[in-house]
């Protein structure tokens, strides 16, 4: 059964629905413009990594950008776009997300749940998907939730809202797995009701940061010792040797990924004791942290998470919502940015992944960071961050055509995205949108009316005696 989501967020049953005709045509219909050539004409075009084009123009070509600037022909059977008065920008990068896996972001039954993975629960349905997209959001890094120290493998996703979920991975986008510090990994250790019910309250190790720690130090001491079982065994093999190989340990192998490269470690942090912490242990055991996420006293230790090489992906300006939050400041982002750190701003919410533009224009006002610095927060930056910038994140010719077409600026507070590429297919057009909602209302109520004259009625209570 299909669940629209209600303002709070939550599905409700009075909103539950079958997979209506209105819903396949409008996941049917998305993207099928197919490959076409697409010249969009006369936009300020924002680029982001090579300045501001005014009464510019973007050619699309098999899905990618072919020509930018002032003075670009196109063949004559391209579609047009006349974007006269109308910004271009490249699609909006969420480096922290959970949209389209709710009832499966936590597997919080052990401390190390680096086996699980977040690609296996993708659901291609979640209406947020196409929220976030008319919002202009195109790239989402999903993550594993932060009830575990060391939690489960992390994939990203093109918002190819219509497409199966293999459809949506990001061909060539390294995996990840997710970390967490602090508050909630250690909460397993306390659970509601400890003091009270005591055992029977089922706590789990680690119930504090000095335990959070020491999970990280331990499953890495065991994934370099299966990382040496195995080169060993290989090595044998290679000597023309038939050793018997070692037992396959798919919570290990992933972490053994991590320390050769292969998959990008995203950790979930406040303080910035615990940052330093983590730095060391990744350090001490020969691998990197990618990003810290959310990181809200980075700017307390920017010079040390820069030496490391990490990223930062934070709040704009979320505070006190929990008490490793109450040091956080809005000016995280400029100081973390001004010591050389790579910084994005993210949602962790699929609320706000509908408007991280508007998230980082905050960064001008608590900082002084010019237009292009906030822009690449929610753009290039995250693209580096997740090690697509070759690929996606500004515009630039031989780049994915990820664009979206706003009305007015994209850090003004009343602009609107009007249409969003991916790969140079229109997966967003608003006035399609806006045109076709009184008929799929209509078909809802239709088919929520014909759900309830089909539901059985109650038996009439017989007389009682």
């Amino acid at each position: 059964m299909l669940r629209f989501k209600s303002r709070t967020g939550r599905s409700g049953a009075d909103e539950a629905v079958r997979p209506t005709t209105a819903i396949v045509f409008m996941m049917a219909t998305v993207g099928l413009c197919g490959a076409q050539t697409i010249l969009i004409r006369n936009a300020t075009v924002l680029t982001v990594t090579k300045g501001t084009v005014e009464n510019g123009s973007v050619l699309i070509e098999n899905g990618k950008v072919a020509a930018v600037g002032t003075n670009v022909s196109a063949p004559a059977d391209a579609t047009v776009v006349d974007a006269t008065g109308k910004y271009l920008m490249p699609g909006i990068i969420d480096c922290h997300s959970h949209t389209a896996v709710e009832g499966s972001v936590n597997e919080g039954t052990v401390s190390d749940s680096s086996m699980v993975n977040i690609k296996d629960v993708i659901n291609p349905y979640d209406i947020n998907i196409y929220r976030a997209l008319a919002g202009g959001l195109t790239v989402s890094n999903v993550l594993h939730g932060s009830a575990n120290a060391i939690g489960g493998q992390t994939i990203v996703i093109k918002l190819r809202w219509g497409k199966t979920a293999p459809e949506m991975l990001f061909e060539g986008a390294k995996p990840g797995i997710k970390f967490a510090l602090g508050e909630n990994p250690k909460r397993q250790g306390y659970p509601q009701n400890f003091f009270s019910q005591g055992p029977a309250a089922e706590p789990r190790y680690p119930g504090t940061r000095m335990g959070v720690e020491e999970v990280i130090r331990a499953s890495f001491t065991e994934a370099k010792n299966y990382q040496a079982e195995w080169k060993e065994y290989n090595e044998r093999v290679a000597r023309g040797e038939k050793p018997i190989p070692p037992r396959k340990d798919l919570r290990l192998e992933p972490l053994v990924e991590v320390m050769e490269g292969q998959r990008y470690v995203h950790a979930h942090c406040y303080r910035s004791d615990e940052i330093l912490m983590l730095l060391r242990v990744a350090d001490e055991m020969g691998f990197k942290i990618r990003t810290l996420q959310h990181v809200l006293e980075g700017y307390k230790v920017a010079k040390e998470i820069a030496d490391h090489g990490a990223g930062a992906s934070t709040f704009s300006d979320w505070w006190a919502y929990k008490i490793e939050a109450y040091d956080a400041t809005p000016y995280n982002a400029a100081m973390m940015t001004r010591k050389g750190v790579v910084v994005s701003v993210n949602s962790d919410s699929d609320e706000l992944q509908r408007h991280l533009n508007l998230e980082a224009a905050k960064v001008m006002r608590y900082g002084g960071l010019s237009e292009t610095e906030a822009l690449a927060m929610v753009t290039i930056n995250p693209a580096k961050q997740l090690g697509i910038d070759d690929k996606v994140g500004s515009i630039e010719v031989g780049k994915s055509a990820d664009l979206v077409l706003y009305d007015k600026h994209p850090l003004s507070n009343y602009s609107k995205a009007l249409k969003v590429w991916i790969d140079g297919h229109e997966y967003f057009d608003r006035d399609k949108d806006l045109e076709t909602r009184p008929k799929f209302e209509q078909q809802k109520k239709e088919l929520l009316q014909k759900e309830n004259a089909e539901k059985p009625k109650p038996a009439k209570e017989g007389r009682r005696l």
